[in-house]
């Protein structure tokens, strides 16, 4: 007998209590059981034909005895049912109910029943998976067009995950203002801060209460989704973060540190000194009104030295270590400085969850290691019982990463847990353990969709790679995953590869990447089709694993902040006059004398990529790179008549064609402006002008690709309907490339030019 007809013969769900995520468990079980009930009783008074639910904590030790086995893992999910649908389903955490049943209904139910009559253990691989920046639910994408939350939320249940960030703003952008022409406002949209939902005795009046309100509300709705799944509220924030001079007009003693970043503001902004009793009050005060709203949020993650916030005289602030007068009353040497301000993060983390605790004992707070490059050392001494971390790597320094990339050891600037970061250095292991033996976690990130590579496209399939990643993690003991982005929205990304390899490694690790693959071809494609989804998945992987990353920026959100697929490739940016250049520069997120508006090799007083690397790089994508997409992309077009899922992945390996080859058209860019520059004879720089308008040619159809795609009428790719930002596309995107295709057309014979003293020169002009 399979399982399947086990379960049909079920007629009522029982629990002593029923709790959101039951009820929801419930309806799952209706799709396949229409007349199912879901009854609160003693669980061990069901009935024949009748399976309790329970987690672990609600049952007695009684009832613990007899209804599961002994030596059960910390974690796990147990399953017991006879042929008359009678039995048990109990999980040690509420977060494991929902996607386990969905697995159960999706995956299993062809199994032996057999099997399960004495009951089967499931060991989660890990035994929890946060979401780490939500970016379709709290952060930029949440203005996505047509973005259903519920959905989202049950597709991060389905998909194994256990925790997730709900304090998002309830409007498209945050309050904060500053002067003409300035893009610092944009940076605090996102991972918004305490004082954004409530107030406390010392700030009350600061932000308006209808604002407070309209984003409180915001969190309250994503908490009770994520109760509904039973997945584990939590917050993430950019903390301590600046605060309005207005406050400081009251209370100028409270100063602590400038915290932006000079180039980007025009003005500069202070959030309060951390080291005075008043102020660390005022957040206690603030996280305790939060818990008291929503009493079952289980973390705040803290991150920090960026966007707004930062700690007092912390190395890697923006305007170097600088602070309130409370910390560092005289010069010191630089180790004594980073004790102090390692010790002063460490006491203002412990203030929060000591505050929070009150409320919710379970309430842990975690920050990001990057950051604390200068004080790194004192931040991990200083960890114990519930104050936690996330990393790349425990022995990373700031932001260098100790890992390369696989196909080119000389590149290590990979973007954290992506497809690139395969290695796990044995020197890692001892550390985190050694870590965790106190009582914190270390969470690892991992970054398969939607943020941290290929952004802003949607569902871009590479399942073996993600799963190389998992099991990288799992069989070096990594309990918790730090999910860089979180999932996709169901509607938009139907079939969503990699994170179908999560859900099924987080449940049965064991099982081969290739029995999942197939399966899911199995189920969703033509018989015809099967082989040719497989193979085009892996000809594409290798694609994937053949770039370079030219910029970490321009492949995660400098795609879209830089405006990558409007604003035009051409020799000479300023030989085009400025009117005709604002219908893409007033919505890049940078200011007027960012050397990127002219320059694709800089950003700021960052170099991005350099004439040589650029030369390197587009060899590279054109040798090992576009050629795999290509093939790919031609043995999904060759399907006639093809079914929903091929359809689907065509679109998007077609996009994903397209955003490499403008990631090689960026190459080819520096590399052609920079030679043509430095050439010193005439045939030198005829041949880098003829580089440079054979990119343009290249782009100009790559662009026409792009617009054939939308008509596709698949969403391929994160627009928002809200109004364009500097932080997302607009739903005008076609519209306005149709416009960058004209612009590179007529400019086609300029000679490459770049003023090399844009920076002085625009900063001396006045903002119009």
């Amino acid at each position: 007998m399979i399982l399947e007809l086990a379960i049909k013969q079920i007629v009522a769900l029982r629990s002593r209590q029923i709790i959101p995520v039951f009820e929801s468990t419930a309806d799952e079980f209706r799709e396949i059981v229409p007349y199912i009930k879901l009854s609160a009783d003693n669980p061990l008074s069901a009935m024949p034909h009748q399976l309790c639910l329970a987690i672990t904590s609600q049952l007695t030790d009684q009832e613990k005895q007899l209804l599961l086995p002994e030596n059960l893992p910390d974690c796990y999910i147990f399953l017991k049912i006879d042929e008359t649908g009678t039995g048990c389903l109990i999980v040690s955490h509420t977060y494991y109910l929902h996607g386990f049943v969905q697995y159960l209904l999706s995956d299993l139910l062809q199994d032996d029943a057999a099997a399960y009559i004495n009951g089967r253990i499931f060991e989660p691989a890990f035994k929890n998976h946060r979401v780490a920046y939500d970016y379709f639910l709290t952060q930029e994408g949440r203005i996505t067009q047509g973005l259903d939350r519920e959905t989202y939320m049950r597709e991060l249940a389905r998909n194994g995950f256990t925790h997730v960030e709900v304090n998002g703003l309830g409007s498209p952008m945050a309050i904060e203002t500053g002067p003409k022409g300035e893009v610092y406002p944009m940076f605090y949209t996102y991972c918004p801060a305490l004082d954004q939902f409530v107030y406390s005795t010392l700030n009350k009046g600061i932000y308006p209460y209808y604002y407070l309100s309209a984003n409180l509300n915001y969190l309250k709705e994503n908490a009770a989704l994520a109760r509904k799944y039973g997945l584990i509220p939590g917050l993430l924030s950019f903390e301590p973060r600046a605060v309005p001079e207005e406050f400081f007009n009251k209370y100028p003693m409270l100063r602590g540190a400038r915290i932006d970043h000079p180039f980007r503001s025009f003005k500069p902004r202070y959030n309060m000194t951390i080291t005075h009793p008043k102020v660390l009050a005022h957040y206690a005060e603030m996280i305790q009104k939060l818990m008291k709203e929503v009493p079952d949020l289980g973390f705040m993650n803290i991150w920090t030295n960026d966007s707004g916030a930062g700690f007092e005289h912390t190395k890697s602030l923006y305007v170097g270590r600088n602070g309130g007068a409370y910390l560092v009353r005289e010069w010191k040497d630089d180790a004594e400085i980073a004790r102090l301000a390692g010790d002063n993060a460490l006491r203002f983390f412990g203030v929060l969850k000591d505050a929070a605790s009150a409320i919710n004992p379970d309430f842990r707070i975690i920050t990001r290691m990057e950051s604390f490059y200068g004080e790194h050392d004192i931040m991990i001494a200083g960890l114990k019982g519930k104050l936690d971390i996330e990393t790349a790597s425990l022995i990373q320094r700031g932001w260098d990463m100790p890992y390369s990339h696989p196909m080119y050891p000389d590149r290590k600037d990979i973007n954290a847990g992506c497809v690139f970061q395969q290695d796990f250095d044995e020197r890692e292991n001892p550390i985190f353990k050694g870590i965790e033996a106190t009582g914190s976690q270390v969470s690892f990130y991992y970054a398969y969709g939607p943020q941290t590579m290929f952004a802003p496209l949607m569902g871009i399939p590479y399942p073996k790679l993600t799963r190389k990643r998992l099991e990288t993690l799992h069989n070096n003991g990594v309990n918790y995953l730090a999910h860089m982005g979180g999932t996709f929205p169901p509607e938009k990304v139907p079939f969503n590869i990699n994170h179908e390899v999560l859900r099924n490694f987080q449940i049965n690790p064991d099982k081969p990447v290739e029995e999942v693959l197939i399966s899911l071809v199995h189920k969703y494609a033509r018989e015809n089709e099967q082989k040719i989804l497989l193979n085009a998945w892996d000809i594409a992987e290798a694609g994937i694993l053949g770039f370079p990353n030219i910029s970490s920026l321009y492949s995660t959100i400098g795609f879209t902040w830089y405006r990558l697929w409007v604003r035009p490739f051409v020799p000479n940016i300023e030989i085009i006059p400025q009117a005709e250049r604002d219908f893409y520069e007033d919505f890049m997120c940078t200011i007027p004398h960012n050397p990127n508006n002219v320059d694709l090799s800089k950003d700021v007083l960052f170099t991005l990529t350099t004439p040589e690397r650029s030369h390197e790089d587009a060899l590279r994508i054109d040798k090992n790179v576009l050629p795999k997409l290509v093939e790919a992309v031609r043995m999904l077009e060759a399907v006639k008549d093809p079914s929903a899922i091929v359809a689907d992945q065509t679109v998007r390996l077609k996009a994903l064609k397209s955003w490499m080859t403008t990631q090689r058209n960026i190459a080819v860019w520096v590399d052609s402006v920079y030679g043509f520059m430095n050439a010193s004879d005439s045939t030198d720089k005829l041949k880098y002008k003829s580089a440079m308008q054979e990119m343009m040619k290249l782009e100009i159809a790559n662009s026409e690709e792009v617009i054939e795609l939308f008509k596709s009428g698949l969403e391929f790719i994160a627009l928002t309907d809200k109004g364009e930002t500097p932080l997302m596309y607009g739903i005008n995107l076609p519209e306005l490339m149709v416009r960058r295709i004209a612009m590179m057309k007529a400019h086609l014979d300029d000679d490459p030019f770049i003023d090399h003293n844009f920076i002085e020169r625009m900063a001396g002009t006045p903002i119009n």
